[in-house]
């Protein structure tokens, strides 16, 4: 995890009211605490693996798969699309009811304003709107499913 990822982690725990967050990965350790009145003061902790650990690991080999000349094509292909990508952490739902209709659908032209789908956080629904028009070309997530910030979510052809 680099230093602009741990920057806006703490940006995006600042924005949603969220008093503290804890996160362990394989060779770091962050928590992140805020205060909840007014003014928010950001408490960022970093640990790092200890170095002979690292150092163990270091040693592993690693082996690669072969990369094939096809996984530069569909990078082209989507080149001319813009990306809708999810703004928060949750749960992603295409309806806004189960009995309801989709919000969107492949093909279906948008406007700007419009809303896409709902993502689920901490009990709340958030409607994510479109910041552009267009239509869309691909559904990228499943209903119903996790999503994590900066997930991309939908594929708009604006021409």
């Amino acid at each position: 995890m680099d230093l602009k990822e741990i920057q806006n982690l703490i940006k995006f725990v600042a924005n949603s009211g969220v008093a503290e967050v804890k996160l362990e990965m394989d060779d770091v350790k962050i928590t992140i605490r805020t205060t909840l009145e007014g003014n928010t003061t950001e408490t960022t902790y970093v640990q790092q693996m200890p170095a002979q650990a690292a150092i163990q690991q270091a040693v592993v080999p690693q082996v690669a798969a072969p990369v094939a000349p096809v996984a530069a094509a569909p990078v082209d292909e989507n080149a001319h699309y813009i990306t809708i990508k999810s703004p928060i952490i949750g749960t992603f739902y295409r309806k806004p009811a189960p009995d309801k209709p989709m919000f969107v659908e492949v093909g279906k032209t948008i406007n700007q304003g419009d809303v896409l789908c709902v993502i689920e956080a901490m009990k709340l629904f958030n409607e994510i709107e479109s910041e552009i028009s267009g239509k869309i070309v691909k559904i990228l997530v499943d209903d119903m499913s996790p999503v994590e910030f900066d997930q991309p979510l939908f594929l708009v052809d604006p021409s």
